[in-house]
């Protein structure tokens, strides 16, 4: 039987040794990203059956990374593994178009068991994150904090990499448009957010999960 194809997307070294260690076994592992932006690369140029995300990474956050891979290759799955357990990101990593979630703290048995029920066409979701946090998916009367939702995608992207200390130009690089562009996005998100300054634009986004302090 053809193995499952794995991409672990993670930007800390020894998580991604880690997963590598405990999958090599029993799945293919296509390739590891150790940011948002690689991890969309990789995804178009292996075509992976599954991708492992963590939500907080650099350049491009999981959600947003997983919002853009679902989009542009068809039929991989996408399982997070985070440390965040609260509603706000389960319901955010689900209406990205996650198939599972996990923890970080999860067993390594757990995980091997979420893979093959995702490509079974199932989802999965960790029982270490409690009933409170999943009832906004299922019809709960808690009414989840969308993440940055009032921001269009670009905003989001500009705002991480305000947030991740670069410069206009670098930006203008990284998104490949214009310093002009960057510069209207930034101006447009800070009017609509009513922030004033690049200090509270991180605040912003660490308090919204963009980025990990």
């Amino acid at each position: 039987m053809k193995k499952v194809r794995l991409l672990i997307a993670d930007d800390h070294t020894l998580v991604l040794e880690g997963l590598k260690r405990i999958l090599e076994n029993e799945f293919e592992l296509a390739g590891m990203a150790e940011n948002g932006r690689e991890l969309l690369r990789m995804t178009e140029e292996l075509k992976p059956d599954v991708v492992l995300v963590d939500i907080s990474m650099p350049l491009l956050n999981g959600i947003d990374a997983t919002k853009q891979l679902l989009k542009t290759t068809a039929g991989v799955k996408v399982i997070f593994v985070t440390m965040h357990a609260d509603s706000d990101y389960v319901a955010e990593a689900f209406r990205a178009g996650a198939s599972g979630y996990l923890l970080k703290r999860s067993a390594a048995t757990e995980l091997v068991w979420a893979i093959h029920e995702v490509m079974k066409g199932r989802y999965y979701v960790t029982p270490l994150v409690t009933r409170e946090a999943l009832s906004p998916l299922f019809g709960g009367s808690q009414e989840p904090r969308k993440l940055s939702s009032t921001l269009t995608s670009r905003q989001r992207e500009v705002l991480q990499l305000v947030a991740e200390g670069r410069s206009v130009k670098e930006i203008a690089a990284i998104l490949k448009v214009s310093a002009k562009t960057v510069e209207f996005h930034k101006s447009a998100l800070m009017d609509r957010l009513g922030i004033h300054t690049t200090a509270e634009l991180t605040r912003y986004a660490i308090e919204h999960g963009l980025i990990a302090i």
